[in-house]
């Protein structure tokens, strides 16, 4: 009998570090990691909080009994890197040295790569990130902003959308290659993606486009944001914490919470069920934008992460959206199952691992 493969996962957020290890497809062990804002704060950068990081990371695993035997692979969430090709890969001095000086912006995924190359040589395996939000599958009409000086770029939620991507072609029967869907992840950001067999060939940018979420404003109407920003004499630093941080939920209801909110849509709350409907109406309506990026060739609709546990946001959704095309419901981020997928996928030979920058 041939010896199963251990992956760690490796998943660094704002204030948390989640792990899981997986022995072949079976998760066998998992931890968050709390870190308090006082840890953090003692770090001058995402860079320097490394060390600190692995050091919790082992302490976990040594708790959970899982130093016994080494790994095969340690794969860490990718972070914002050069735009890159979908897939899994080997962690080089490039990625490194791209993550420690945030090449396309500074957030906790950076560690990700450095996590996993040093987790790697403590605990064995190779080291390995899975399709980060850089990831870039746009074809070139995709590309264009409506000024020149000014290009679209694919920033999404990669590494779910592929991973549900794959789940749901296995749900259909047929082979990813030859499927038109279009997946549309709800989480704390919102990405929807039409996929022309298999590749993201648009997206909105979930910083700064499509349907408000959360925190996040979505697309703002141009000219009234400048004047938003004129009369408050904000500078752009300032203006993009209100794009990222200030939006969405939080600026309608004032909490970020979203089962709060819809716990009080459904007891009767009638603003809160107004924003909740105001969120699925701008949902449905990029989904529709999407389909005519495929032409209306539409295999299934399918809606994922964490807030796709909510029947009322699904329900709501898939009024305005069913006639293009069957709707699914895969909710949950599922990172951590994905980042062990993208490894196994290497170590059994089905997938070789790209080498970053050139794919």
């Amino acid at each position: 009998m041939s010896t199963r493969h251990r992956v760690l996962a490796v998943n660094p957020g704002g204030m948390t570090t989640k792990i899981a290890v997986y022995e072949d497809d079976d998760r066998v062990f998992e931890a968050t990691v709390e870190h308090s804002s006082d840890e953090l704060s003692a770090f001058e950068t995402i860079a320097a909080q490394m060390e600190y990081r692995r050091d919790a990371i082992e302490t976990a695993l040594e708790k959970g009994g899982q130093r016994d035997r080494p790994f095969d692979a340690v794969a860490g969430r990718g972070g914002l890197f050069r735009s890159i090709p979908s897939g899994t890969y080997a962690v080089n001095d490039v990625m490194l040295e791209d993550a420690r000086v945030g090449y396309a912006g500074q957030h906790a995924s950076n560690l990700g790569a450095p996590l996993a190359k040093a987790l790697a040589a403590d605990l064995g395996g190779d080291a390995f990130i899975v399709d980060p939000v850089s990831v870039d599958e746009f074809e070139p009409l995709a590309r264009y902003s409506g000024h020149a000086d000014i290009e679209r770029k694919s920033l999404i939620h990669a590494l779910n959308i592929k991973a549900t991507a794959k789940k749901t072609a296995r749900l259909i029967g047929r082979p990813l290659g030859e499927l038109n869907l279009i997946l549309a992840h709800l989480g704390s950001g919102i990405s929807i993606s039409p996929l022309r067999r298999g590749r993201m060939v648009d997206v909105n940018n979930a910083a700064s486009g499509g349907p408000f979420s959360p925190e996040r404003t979505g697309g703002l109407p141009i000219v009234e944001m400048l004047n938003y920003m004129a009369e408050r004499g904000y500078d752009p630093e300032r203006m993009r914490r209100v794009v990222t941080k200030e939006g969405g939920l939080l600026s309608y209801l004032g909490t970020n919470d979203f089962k709060d909110v819809t716990h009080r849509a459904e007891a009767g709350d009638a603003r809160a069920r107004e924003v909740v409907g105001a969120m699925a109406y701008q949902i449905a309506k990029e989904i529709g934008a999407m389909a005519t990026v495929l032409a209306g060739s539409v295999d299934a609709i399918v809606l994922t992460g964490a807030m796709a546990h909510s029947d009322l946001l699904v329900d709501l959704v898939r009024e305005r959206v069913s006639y293009i095309a069957e709707l699914k419901v895969v909710p949950g981020e599922n990172e951590l199952e994905s980042l062990a997928a993208g490894a196994l996928e290497v170590l059994r030979g089905e997938e070789g691992p790209r080498t970053y920058p050139a794919g």
